[in-house]
């Protein structure tokens, strides 16, 4: 069993080493990491152009900040990069109303893995011809709803699922268009609860057992569904193209062999996302139209062995586009000094936590922050951010450097919270989710406000 690193065995050894030493400037903002209008100015850090004491002050701690501008120049590149083939924002990353309208604005698909994720979709005007719908397990209803409101794509999963949609529309009296999810076997460098091609586990249709071909075969033979593709999804946080040219040869050998045996060439071939954004110093992420350059050579390579046709290529990314937009303000409630082994951790403890950022507790998340409401020139401190919460797991980030006179009351900036931190938000210890917070040319628009206790006990009914 893996040891958490807030266990109690770990604080006995301090990781200097790991973390290598502060960084001349503690003040300075990475701009591999930080959205790209993040700025100090007079020492306070601005987002979007504006003070973030004022939108502390406006809406509260803690509280996530989208620099709009941010996303949509991602997601405008990735459009650029992926032209002639389709980009699908992934929604689980986080998906609002008003982030599906900057989607849509901006030209790319969205793909959702829920009945909620559809509704936020449709509720914003999205296209649902521009909607594929994802899961393991799809309930009836939410396949009669993707159905009744024509959607795209649906990406299948199971053998029952095959069955439950085929039967949905042909009492509807339409045709489908669906994929195939295929686990290729593809071992991506990352961590094991969001690697997703290899065999064991949940997702998709087995490629070496045979299931995949099994479950083209039922397609085809349903008069309801459309074939139109294959998709595969190797994981999450991916620095490296190599899982992915595994991936296209193993699928296109599956086209070839659908074509061989049925006659039939599939038109698309989505290599779904997991591309991986800069968290901390030394990540390296790989810029879009490098990926998109190499995907499309691996595919056309493929292809062109195999004597296949080029498919439509489609990516999905999520992370890549919202992760680097966000960043959350928390604000110090305690800095707390513990003696540990060979030196000293402080323990800063910020307003909100695991109930707004589950990542470094569900999976080890590395994250950086920064004193954010000043400048400070004191001399560096190694410190652990943690939460409020009742857990000796409630870390926000592990290990950083901040200014040693850090007190409560000021404010910490935590950077790359745009993707699956509002998404996975909970209300563990009766504690109301953040607001979502979109800035843009000095001006603050709430998404998604914040919840309040009212709204906890309008669901408790007992």
């Amino acid at each position: 069993m893996r040891a958490h690193p807030a266990g109690p065995r770990h604080a006995e050894v301090l990781p200097a080493a790991h973390l290598g030493g502060p960084a001349q400037d503690l003040n300075r903002l990475d701009p591999a990491i930080w959205p790209a209008n993040a700025t100090r100015e007079n020492g306070v850090l601005h987002l979007g152009g504006i003070d973030v004491r004022d939108l502390a002050a406006e809406h509260g701690t803690p509280a996530i900040v989208l620099d709009e501008g941010d996303f949509r120049s991602r997601a405008k590149a990735y459009a650029e990069a992926f032209a002639g083939g389709d980009v699908f924002y992934a929604g689980k990353a986080f998906l609002s109303r008003g982030v599906a309208r900057w989607v849509k604005e901006e030209g790319l698909h969205l793909d959702v893995c829920t009945g909620g994720e559809l509704t936020v979709a449709l509720a914003a005007g999205f296209p649902p011809e521009k909607i594929a719908l994802h899961g393991n397990n799809k309930s009836h209803a939410e396949l009669q709803k993707a159905v009744e409101n024509g959607v795209g794509r649906v990406v299948l999963d199971s053998y029952v699922e095959i069955v439950r949609l085929a039967d949905i529309a042909q009492k509807a009296g339409k045709t489908i268009k669906v994929l195939v999810r295929v686990t290729v076997g593809v071992e991506a460098h990352t961590h094991e609860y969001i690697a997703t091609a290899h065999e064991d586990q949940k997702f998709g249709f087995s490629l070496s057992g045979g299931e995949a071909a099994e479950a083209v075969a039922r397609v085809l033979r349903q008069p309801g569904l459309e074939l139109v593709g294959l998709h595969s999804h190797i994981g999450s946080q991916i620095f490296d193209t190599s899982g992915f040219e595994v991936s296209a040869h193993r699928l296109v050998g599956l086209l070839r062999q659908i074509r061989d045996e049925h006659g039939v060439e599939l038109p698309e071939l989505d290599l779904g996302g997991g591309l991986g954004i800069a968290y901390v110093d030394g990540d390296t992420p790989i810029e879009v139209d490098v990926v998109a350059k190499e995907l499309r050579r691996i595919v056309e390579t493929e292809c062109a062995n195999a004597g296949l046709p080029l498919p439509r290529l489609a990516v999905e990314p999520g992370r890549a586009i919202v992760g680097p937009a966000g960043v959350t303000l928390y604000e110090v409630g305690t800095v707390k000094p513990v003696e540990v082994g060979t030196g000293t951790r402080t323990y800063v403890s910020v307003d909100g936590g695991m109930s707004d950022n589950l990542r470094t507790a569900l999976y080890d998340a590395e994250y950086t922050c920064v004193l954010a409401s000043r400048a400070s020139d004191a001399p560096p401190m190694l410190a652990r951010v943690v939460g409020r919460h009742c857990e000796s797991g409630d870390v926000v980030v592990k290990d950083v450097w901040l200014p040693s006179d850090t007190v409560p009351g000021d404010l910490l900036a935590v950077a790359a919270t745009g993707a699956y931190c509002r998404s996975m938000a909970s209300n563990y210890n009766h504690t109301p989710r953040p607001p979502v917070v979109a800035v843009a040319d000095r001006a603050a628009t709430v998404l998604v406000r914040r919840e309040t206790e009212d709204d906890l006990m309008r669901l408790d009914v007992g």
